[in-house]
C-alpha cells in the first residue's frame, strides 16, 4: 500500500497527460454524491447506497421505512408478513477508517484497478462502491424476506426455535461491495502461479478515425480481429500483437496496442472504418462524450413479468444454515462475467447452483493464471457450483438442461438475442414446464438495439451510453474503464432481479421473467446522485491487489489460499 490517489498520468501515446489532477469529472447537473465526512464528529452513513436500496426494495413491492436516526439501521422493509432490517456502512469488517466512496476506491483496489491504463490509481468519476452496495444490500433484504415469506403473507421460520415474524438484520457494506467488484483481479493476483505474469502497461483503447471520432472496437473472433487489421494495411505481426492484448483486457483491466494499430485508423475516416468493420465482422461503436438520456425504463435496472399458471406451494427456505436462499435451487446457462456473478451471489446466499457448460467443460477453465487446477479468475465466479455438461446445439442436451429446470426455482441465462427462444429455454415455454418459476435473462444491450445488435459486452457499452464520458480523467477524452464496470454491477443488479421475482413467486405462486442487462446497469450509474463530488480520499491507495490481501485488516472478509476470494457480501442475524 502506499499513500494518496492521484490521476491523470500519460495514459499512452494516443492521449496526453493534460489535466493531470483527480480521477473524479466535475458533478453534472443534478444532485451529485457529496463528500462523507463527518457531522459533529460523527460519521455520515453512506446515504447514496441507502436510498438506493430502499428505491428497489419498493420498485419489487416492499414497504420500506427509514430507520431511527442514529440507530444504525438504514432501514427495515416488509412484504408478505415478514420483516427485514438492513444496516449499511461504509467499511463494515474491513478494519479502516473509511468515511466515503473515495476512501472506499483508494483502499479496496477499485482506484488501482481502473488506473491501470493511466499509470496509476485514479478514482473513479461516479460513485461505483455506492451503487453496488445499494443493490447488495437490496439482494440481501429481498432473500430475507423471500426466506420468511410464504404463499398468502404467512411466513416461515428461517432457522428452527426462532419466532415467525422476528426481524431478520441483514449487515453489508460499500468496502464489500468495492472487492467484490475486484474480486476477478484479487484472484489472479493470489493465484500462486509461477508460470503468470500479470500483463501491465498504460494505454488501450478506445481508436480514433481522421476526423477525430473515437470509437470501440469489439470481435470474440481472433480471425476478424486479423481482417480487419489487414483490410487496413496493418501486418499481421502488429495484429496478432495487439490480439493478446485485446483479447485479455477484460481479465487484465490493461491494453497496450502496437502504434501501428492507432496508427492505422488514425489514417481514414469514420465511414470507411465502419464499412470494413461490417465486411470483416467486426462491431464499431462510437463514444459518446456524454451520458445519452435516460429511459422510462431505467428506474430500476431489472424488469419483471408475470407469467403462468399459480405453481406449488413454496418449500420453507433458509433451514440448512447456508443462508436465506438455502432451499432454492437455479440452473445457470451463463459465460463470461455478467451472469455467471449473479449466480455467484445466489450460491452466497446458500442456493444451489448447477451451472451448464459443454461437454469437456467451459474452455475458461484453463485461462491463465492458474490457482490449484482452474482458473483463478474462473473460480473467482464459479467455485461452489455444481456442473452439468450439456450441448445445447443437440436434441438431448436441451433435454437434460430442461429436465433440470423442471425441478428448478431459478432459470439464469445470458444467451445471445434469440437463442433462448430457439433452444426451447425462454420464459414462456419454461414457466409453462415449471409454474412459479423465475426467468432470468442477463442481456448487453437489453431490447433497445434492435433485433441484430451488436455484440454486447462491457466496454461498447460503457461507450454508446456515455458512461465513458463520466469515468474519464478531466482534460482526456473519453475512453471506457478497462475496470469491467458494467459487467459487475450488471451481474449484481440480475442476481438483485431474480431474488425480487423470487420473492414475488413464493407469495402469488405465479412465475416471473426477469431481464437485465449491460445497458441498465450503465444508465444506473450514470444517474446524477452517482456523479461524484471532487473528493480526495483519506487512506492509503491499494497499489498492489496481492498486499491487500495480505493485509490483515481485511482478513475478515477474504476468503484464502490460491487464489483468494471476497467471501459473501452480508451477514444475516435475528
Amino acid at each position: 500500500m502506499t499513500t494518496g490517489v492521484t490521476a491523470g498520468a500519460p495514459p499512452g501515446p494516443a492521449e496526453t497527460a493534460a489535466a493531470a489532477t483527480r480521477g473524479t469529472v466535475a458533478p453534472a447537473p443534478g444532485t451529485p454524491t457529496p463528500p462523507a465526512r463527518t457531522a459533529g464528529g460523527r460519521q455520515e452513513p453512506p446515504v447514496t447506497a441507502m436510498r438506493l436500496a430502499a428505491s428497489h426494495l419498493r420498485a419489487a413491492g416492499c414497504h420500506v421505512e427509514p430507520g431511527p436516526p442514529g440507530s444504525g439501521t438504514a432501514f427495515t422493509a416488509r412484504a408478505g408478513g415478514a420483516r427485514a432490517s438492513c444496516v449499511l456502512s461504509w467499511a463494515g469488517l474491513v478494519d479502516l477508517p473509511l468515511a466515503g466512496e473515495a476512501d472506499v476506491q483508494a483502499a479496496c483496489g477499485l482506484a488501482h484497478v481502473h488506473g491501470r491504463r493511466y499509470g496509476r490509481p485514479t478514482a473513479l468519476g461516479v460513485a461505483y462502491a455506492s451503487c453496488v452496495a445499494g443493490l447488495l444490500a437490496a439482494t440481501g433484504t429481498l432473500a430475507a424476506l423471500a426466506a420468511a415469506a410464504g404463499r398468502g403473507g404467512s411466513t416461515h421460520l428461517i432457522r428452527k426455535g426462532t419466532g415467525a415474524r422476528a426481524a431478520v438484520t441483514v449487515r453489508t457494506s460499500v468496502a464489500e461491495a468495492a472487492l467484490l467488484s475486484v474480486s476477478q483481479y484479487l484472484a489472479a493476483a493470489t493465484a500462486g502461479d509461477d508460470g503468470w505474469t500479470e500483463p501491465a502497461g498504460p494505454g488501450g483503447p478506445p481508436f480514433q478515425a481522421a476526423d477525430g471520432s473515437r470509437f470501440e472496437l469489439e470481435t470474440l473472433d481472433p480471425g476478424a480481429w486479423l481482417r480487419f487489421w489487414t483490410a487496413l494495411g496493418v501486418d499481421r505481426a502488429a495484429a496478432g500483437h495487439g490480439w493478446h492484448a485485446f483479447g485479455q483486457r477484460y481479465a487484465t483491466a490493461v491494453c497496450p496496442l502496437p502504434p501501428a494499430l492507432l496508427a492505422a485508423t488514425a489514417r481514414h475516416a469514420m465511414p470507411y472504418l465502419r464499412r470494413v468493420a461490417r465486411g470483416t465482422g467486426v462491431d464499431v461503436t462510437a463514444v459518446a462524450v456524454a451520458p445519452r438520456p435516460a429511459q422510462a425504463a431505467d428506474e430500476q435496472p431489472w424488469q419483471l413479468r408475470t407469467l403462468g399458471e399459480v405453481g406449488p406451494a413454496p418449500a420453507e427456505l433458509g433451514r440448512g444454515g447456508a443462508g436465506p436462499l438455502d432451499g432454492v435451487s437455479v440452473v445457470e446457462v451463463c459465460r463470461r462475467v455478467q451472469g455467471p456473478l449473479a449466480g455467484h451471489l445466489l450460491r452466497l446466499l446458500g442456493a444451489r447452483v448447477v451451472r451448464v457448460e459443454p461437454p469437456g467443460g467451459d474452455p475458461m477453465r484453463g485461462m491463465p493464471p492458474l490457482a490449484g487446477d482452474c482458473s483463478a479468475r474462473f473460480a473467482a465466479l464459479n467455485h461452489g457450483k455444481d456442473v452439468l455438461e450439456a450441448d445445447l446445439g443437440t436434441a438431448a442436451g436441451r433435454a437434460a438442461v430442461r429436465e433440470r429446470v423442471a425441478a428448478a426455482d431459478v432459470f439464469l441465462h445470458s444467451l445471445a438475442p434469440g437463442k433462448d427462444l430457439r433452444a426451447g429455454l425462454d420464459a414462456q415455454k419454461l414457466i409453462a414446464l415449471r409454474p412459479g418459476l423465475v426467468h432470468a435473462a442477463a442481456s448487453g444491450w437489453g431490447g433497445e438495439r434492435g433485433r441484430r445488435p451488436p455484440t454486447g459486452t462491457d466496454f461498447p457499452v460503457q461507450a454508446w451510453s456515455g458512461l465513458a464520458a463520466l469515468v474519464t480523467p478531466p482534460g482526456l477524452p473519453p475512453a471506457p474503464s478497462l475496470l469491467t464496470l458494467t459487467d459487475v454491477l450488471g451481474g449484481v443488479a440480475c442476481a438483485e432481479g431474480a431474488v425480487a421475482g423470487l420473492l414475488a413467486a413464493r407469495l402469488t405462486g405465479r412465475g416471473r421473467a426477469v431481464t437485465t442487462s449491460l445497458l441498465s446497469a450503465a444508465r444506473l450509474l450514470c444517474r446524477p446522485e452517482f456523479r461524484t463530488a471532487p473528493e480526495e480520499a483519506t487512506v492509503p491507495a491499494c497499489t498492489d491487489l496481492a498486499a491487500l490481501a495480505a493485509d490483515p485488516r481485511f482478513a475478515p472478509v477474504l476468503d484464502h489460499g490460491p487464489g483468494v476470494r471476497p467471501r459473501g457480501p452480508w451477514e444475516f442475524a435475528r
